[in-house]
């Protein structure tokens, strides 16, 4: 995390903001987070701009709040204020003035003492980790409540007769290849004396592509400048990225699947439809081969009924029969003696050059 947001979270009070006391335990901070979560969540609220704020600001006072080191980190920088009012309001109205106005030529001067820039310093460090490790604590959380709100919403739905908005996926064929969840690596120009990274940074991305859905990590590779992966919910928020976003424009990104890429099903075509190039739905397909079958049938009797039934009696012929089957569009028809036997007559014997 940069120095400027770590400034944001010194000046914001995290106990205050989920409403408990700077004694209350995990569990307690998790039980605020997640009152607080589920009324202003953004999904909850697409008419209110702030809510995406106010819970971005949630999510980072639960990083910090359950993390042991960086909550010693916050208390001790808030204990440290809290004393520095207290002697503020001890001195009279004249002393305090003339306080404050050194205290202002200081901070022009130097913006922080050796002390407050180290508990600072620690308290960046603590918070980079938490975002390396994936913050599995605020994604768990983050889980629950999405879980929650999903119930909520199929609940409702349930009750309208509509039916879930989750199933467009479906619909489409839309699949992921594996059970992990959607990433997209990021690629931009960057040089090494850049302190901007290219004009790419972690909050940058994160509201850069949270517009095609929710983001749950944005990680910047800190060894190869200029590179970042980011994690989706879903599959269709990763896939509207990956398709439509680009970036700015003095700097344009490149967008390539990591991992969770989609795989189209397409509808399996019948041995008809290939031969034929036309579509025959599936009970249209059995009515076709049962109409065929019963039409080789009528073939095979009209061919029996025709033939002689005693071989060799007296005043007979016996011809020569010949059995050709003929396969035309899947279709097959007998023929005796180059006559359909479906409208079969009799030939004489010296049209078959019988003696």
């Amino acid at each position: 995390m940069t120095g400027n947001k770590a400034k944001d979270l010194l000046q914001m009070d995290l106990y205050g903001l989920l409403g408990i006391e700077g004694t209350a335990t995990a569990k307690e901070i998790k039980k605020a987070y997640r009152q607080k979560a589920l009324t202003c969540h953004p999904d909850k609220n697409p008419d209110n701009p702030k809510a995406a704020d106010l819970f971005h600001q949630l999510s980072q006072a639960l990083e910090v709040l359950t993390d042991a080191a960086a909550r010693a980190a916050y208390d001790k920088i808030c204990a440290a204020k809290k004393q520095a009012e207290e002697r503020n309001n001890k001195l009279d109205a004249k002393r305090k003035k003339i306080k404050l106005d050194l205290e202002a030529r200081e901070c022009q001067a130097e913006a922080h003492s050796a002390e407050q820039f180290q508990n600072t310093r620690t308290l960046e460090e603590e918070i980079a980790r938490l975002r390396e490790e994936g913050s599995r604590q605020l994604q768990e959380e983050q889980r629950l409540i999405k879980e929650q709100i999903q119930m909520e919403r199929e609940a409702q739905l349930h009750h309208t007769g509509t039916a879930d908005y989750t199933a467009t996926d479906a619909a489409f064929g839309r699949h992921s290849k594996s059970n992990v969840t959607p990433k997209l690596k990021l690629k931009w120009k960057c040089k090494k004396e850049d302190d901007t990274n290219g004009g790419y940074s972690q909050d940058f991305i994160f509201s850069l592509l949270s517009k095609y859905g929710d983001v749950l990590n944005v990680l910047i590779s800190r060894k190869k400048r200029g590179s970042a992966v980011v994690e989706f919910e879903t599959v269709k928020a990763a896939e509207l990225a990956y398709k439509n976003e680009s970036g700015l424009t003095a700097n344009p990104l490149k967008i390539s699947w990591l991992e969770g890429q989609p795989e189209v099903i397409t509808p399996v075509v019948s041995q008809v439809q290939q031969t034929s190039g036309q579509y025959f739905p599936p009970k249209q397909c059995d009515l076709l081969r049962s109409q065929r079958s019963s039409s080789a049938d009528t073939c095979l009797f009209n061919l029996h009924q025709s033939s002689p039934s005693k071989a060799g009696s007296p005043g007979t012929h016996t011809p020569d029969f010949t059995l050709c089957a003929t396969l035309f569009n899947k279709s097959i028809c007998l023929h005796w003696s180059g006559t359909c036997c479906c409208t079969w007559a009799p030939k004489s014997p010296q049209a078959h050059g019988d003696p």
